[in-house]
């Protein structure tokens, strides 16, 4: 089986990291990434589409349709924003770009990069945990052929990123150390994409992936 890829949020860590396992994994023929600002690539494999504002995809849905897999790894911190501009971009933007895909692509496998700790019950105390666990709790219902909402902890980058933040960066080189003690809350990149492609190949029992659920179909 082949797969067409859609993934937003490439000019980010987690997107251009599964950006660049998928222009690398032979199972992947076509890639199609969605931002809003251009990403300087070029590959064999590789399509772009600049979508200036996400709430507005009418003039897009042709560009859109045709693919079976979307990696929807766009979003922006919940550091000093409030409740209702998260919610707006973390909730509201992803359902409307996931029905649209819906609804122009049945067969159509939908993965959300969402955190570790996220809050199914969209009752706990931490704001963005809930508001994820809500934006979760909406795609699951969607019409897709599958939906897996991913919940990675620390991820290290893969060789070449140029999108890191400053953390990550500092960080990375001390990932080898990092996983004698905390090898369970910590996974690579390659892990994740991986993980993703896997998803749509073979499927997985859970549509909450965990840590130790993604790495389990990364190596499946």
């Amino acid at each position: 089986m082949k797969i067409k890829v859609i993934i937003t949020g490439t000019t980010g860590m987690v997107g251009e990291g599964v950006l660049f396992e998928c222009l690398e994994n032979p199972a992947v023929e076509q890639v199609l990434i969605v931002n809003r600002k251009h990403y300087d690539m070029q590959h064999h494999k590789l399509q772009e589409l600049l979508v200036p504002d996400f709430f507005d995809l009418t003039k897009v849905t042709n560009q859109l349709t045709g693919y079976n897999a979307c990696f929807f790894c766009a979003g922006i911190s919940s550091v000093g924003v409030k409740e209702p501009e998260y919610t707006h971009i973390t909730y509201d933007l992803t359902l409307h770009f996931a029905e649209t895909l819906a609804k122009f692509n049945p067969d159509m496998v939908f993965t959300y990069v969402s955190g570790s700790h996220t809050d199914s019950t969209e009752k706990g105390s931490i704001m963005w945990a809930r508001v994820k666990g809500r934006a979760e709790n909406a795609l699951i219902k969607l019409p897709f052929a599958g939906v897996y909402n991913f919940r990675p902890g620390f991820m290290k980058p893969t060789e070449g990123q140029k999108s890191m933040k400053t953390l990550y960066k500092i960080i990375a080189p001390l990932y080898p150390l990092l996983s004698l003690f905390m090898a369970k809350q910590l996974l690579t990149l390659r892990d994740v994409a991986t993980a993703m492609i896997n998803a749509v190949l073979k499927g997985y029992p859970k549509s909450i992936l965990e840590i130790e659920d993604i790495k389990i179909l990364a190596k499946s």
